[in-house]
């Protein structure tokens, strides 16, 4: 049986066997039974890295492994994700949670959920009945894993999480708005940028075969996400599933990977597709309403109760949440209720999600495109046949341009309303460039393929609002002269230590000291360090240390004018403030280096660290405990090979927190070649071997070779199993 998608355009075979699995006939066959027989339809193959590779006649008894191979690995965080997301977290983490909980049921309630469930088709069901399968058997299987909460997991939890991307939209929508309106019912607070946190975001490069030594197109895949967030795994069905890359915790689709036709890489979008409606909310006979064109129409209430977890044990807060036909009101502005609209489908996010691992080319890639729920992420793509493409954004709802959607816009006026979704032919788009090469580095796209660029003149501002960055340049930088690429030469092009973020910084701090070295003479020695540095990052470079303490401290000391970038902002810094000012602001940061470290002078390395101490979500970090070197650098100054790093509780060094974390590069042709790497190693668990078995082949950009091909991954095959074995 084959399952046509999509106009009958893209056919993926999703054969749904009958209970996947022997069943006995006797009247006490258990659930256990039944789990236990599935496991043996499936077959785990560890590799020496710790990979798991999943083998299976269905794809549904794939995913069954899949979901029992990640809990192996780390159930905490898949638990965690799910707590999160179908809106339990206050049980586990306490009332400070609460507003996090209503924020995920203003969306969908469990009753929901259980609906959108029912009413998948029933190849998307036997996924996620899979999936609940794979994790129950796990806990089953485990009895000293002792789960924090979830102790069962049911088939519908997943539309809670069906996209891959960390929180998904639902997380763009903040806590504290809704706090201050279902706590207070007063204005959201404003809330000012946080310069401390490293950016958030990937890097996608596609190179076409024309720029290779192969003759074939290359994919990296460079998402830039908090460590360990996401494991490295493969999966294969005899229905047509063989794909690999990361994989969310507990999610059953590869979320930035390839199979053997084709690859792709998601980078976090700035299309505007989130919007919100103001509105006027009036009592009339003891109900509420609010205002359409002429009409009044009544506002949806329902109520929510929620746990959450005190000293004294469990505790229970009831909330009355409010709807219009545009969504649920998530804060007010000005007095003004406010809804915050986002794309909430999830079973075709679902179906999406898992349908792009078994596309075969471009014209089923973009045929699964078009189901367009994809939209926190834009999409860099390559493939056998030579394609190289790029889609910025998917889903994208149609406004009128009269409006300003970049701020809350008047619910109450029917014309502001979104107007359907702009098909995948007016997104912004890019396919096969003369150029030969694609990137986008959640910079605009309107620079991802040099000359040959999308024009902004042609597309809707709300469509690309997104504004360049260091990345971006620093990618069309290294880009540009490419020829002959191997996966080597990309790997060392994706690790290119240039950083563009210093170009006018550092020049203008220099200048600055000359311009008034007799007042600031002791600030030379170190002036001397950066005026011969050629914006590069080491681990032994002195220079580096100095100019990221420095434009750290400018970035949350110095002026924050409104109408900046912060790219702009950091390049004003150094050409448009007063010059006595910079000295000041680098004298400060020399003097914060001599207090954490006892002198200025101190190679990058010695305080820019990677350290795995133990497998909690919220790791220990401790000075006095084994660490590595680290060169790379935060991609807030450009850098390509982001590793972003910070004062932990208790540290004076810097520790590596989030960036370059599953990195891999692939070639497509006859057969597909990838290298790959994780920050740390695949297994959560500090008794594992996979713990931390990548860490100095990370502080090295040493990469191993993928085991894809089912003769490599014997060959490398250290443990092979059936789950509960």
């Amino acid at each position: 049986m084959h399952m046509p998608v999509r106009h009958g355009l893209l056919v993926i075979s999703l054969v749904i066997m009958s209970a996947c699995s022997k069943v006995p006939s006797s009247s006490t066959y258990t659930e256990l039974d039944r789990l236990q027989a599935r496991a043996e339809q499936v077959e785990i193959i560890r590799d020496d890295f710790g990979v798991p590779h999943i083998y299976a006649k269905t794809d549904a008894d794939a995913v069954f492994g899949l979901l029992y191979a990640q809990a192996e690995d780390d159930f905490k965080r898949i638990e965690r994700n799910y707590y999160w997301a179908i809106g339990r977290l206050a049980e586990v983490e306490g009332e400070q949670a609460l507003f996090s909980d209503l924020r995920a049921r203003l969306y969908m309630n469990i009753d929901e959920a259980k609906a959108h469930y029912e009413r998948s088709p029933k190849w998307l069901k036997t996924l996620n009945d899979a999936w609940a399968d794979g994790l129950n058997y796990y806990l089953a299987m485990n009895p000293q894993v002792k789960p924090k909460l979830l102790t069962r997991f049911e088939p519908w939890m997943p539309y809670f999480f069906f996209e891959g991307s960390i929180g998904g939209d639902i997380e763009q929508i903040p806590v504290a708005g809704i706090k201050a309106f279902y706590g207070q019912r007063q204005d959201a607070p404003r809330t000012v940028a946080d310069d401390g946190q490293e950016p958030s975001g990937s890097n996608g490069f596609a190179i076409a075969g024309e720029l290779t030594e192969s003759g074939n197109a290359m994919l990296l895949i460079n998402p830039h996400t908090s460590f360990y967030f996401r494991g490295e795994v493969h999966v294969v069905s005899e229905e047509g599933l063989n794909a690999y890359g990361a994989v969310t915790w507990g999610q059953y689709f590869v979320y930035q990977g390839f199979n053997e036709h084709n690859g792709w890489m998601h980078t976090s979008t700035y299309v505007d597709f989130i919007d919100e409606f103001t509105h006027d909310v009036f009592e009339r006979n003891g109900k509420l309403y609010y205002n359409y064109g002429d009409e009044a129409l009544e506002l949806k209430q329902s109520e929510v109760t929620l746990k959450y977890i005190t000293a004294d044990g469990m505790r229970e807060r009831t909330f009355t949440m409010y709807h219009t036909h545009q969504g649920p009101i998530t804060h007010q502005v000005d007095g003004k209720w406010t809804v915050t609209r986002i794309n909430w489908d999830p079973v075709n996010a679902l179906q999406q999600s898992y349908i792009r691992t078994k596309t075969h080319n471009l014209a089923e890639f973009r045929e699964m495109m078009d189901i367009r729920t994809n939209s926190s992420n834009n999409t860099v793509y390559a493939d056998a046949d030579g394609n190289i493409a790029y889609f910025h954004g998917n889903f994208v709802p149609k406004r009128d341009p009269q409006f300003d959607y970049a701020k809350p816009v008047d619910g109450s006026n029917p014309a502001t309303d979104w107007q359907d979704k702009h098909t995948v032919d007016e997104i912004i788009t890019v396919i096969n460039p003369e150029n030969g090469w694609i990137q986008n580095a959640n910079s605009t796209p309107f620079t991802s393929a040099a000359e040959f660029s999308p024009n902004p003149q042609d597309y809707p501002t709300y469509m690309a609002p997104d504004q360049e960055n260091f990345r971006g340049i620093n990618a069309v930088r290294v880009l540009s002269d490419i020829d002959n690429l191997t996966l080597d030469s990309l790997i060392t092009l994706a690790h290119d230590p240039y950083l563009p973020g210093f170009e006018q910084l550092i020049p203008g701090l220099v200048t600055a000291f000359d311009a008034n070295k007799d007042d600031y003479s002791e600030l030379a020695a170190a002036i001397e360090e950066l005026r011969s540095w050629d914006r590069r990052s080491s681990a032994n470079s002195v220079a580096m240390t100095l100019a990221h303490f420095y434009g750290i401290h400018y970035a949350e000391h110095g002026p924050r004018p409104n109408d900046m970038s912060y790219m702009q902002r950091i390049n004003y810094y150094g050409s448009g403030t007063p010059e006595k000012e910079r000295l000041d602001m680098f004298a400060a940061t020399l003097a914060k280096l001599e207090s954490d470290y006892g002198s200025w002078n101190k190679p990058w390395g010695e305080v820019n660290r990677l350290q795995r101490l133990d497998g909690e979500i919220n790791g220990r970090f401790d000075d006095n405990e084994p660490s590595l070197a680290i060169g790379m650098a935060s991609g807030r100054w450009g850098a390509l090979a982001a590793f972003g790093s910070r004062q932990m509780t208790g540290t004076k060094k810097l520790y590596g927190y989030r960036g370059n974390s599953f990195v891999a590069v692939v070639e497509f042709g006859d057969k597909v070649k990838a290298k790959t790497m994780l920050a740390g190693g695949q297994s959560g668990d500090p008794a594992s071997p996979h713990f931390y078995d990548q860490a100095q082949r990370y502080a090295d950009m040493q990469f191993k070779d993928a085991a894809y091909y089912r003769e490599d991954v014997e060959k490398r095959a250290v443990r092979k199993y059936h789950p509960g074995e």
